[in-house]
């Protein structure tokens, strides 16, 4: 993962910021962590046809 820095808002109090991209990726993450912590035997299912 390549990870940009960029200049945060002023008030944020932090001087950066994560791109759309990475925010999206960090949450997946999150979700995916979530899920594996709280059950047993978690399934993924993924389709990466050309019609997905």
């Amino acid at each position: 993962m390549t990870t940009v820095a960029t200049t945060a808002k002023e008030g944020t109090g932090t001087p950066y910021a994560l791109s759309h991209l990475d925010a999206l990726e960090s949450e997946a993450v999150h979700i995916f962590r979530e899920v594996a912590g709280e059950f047993e035997n978690p399934v993924i299912l993924f389709s990466g046809g050309k019609d997905s």
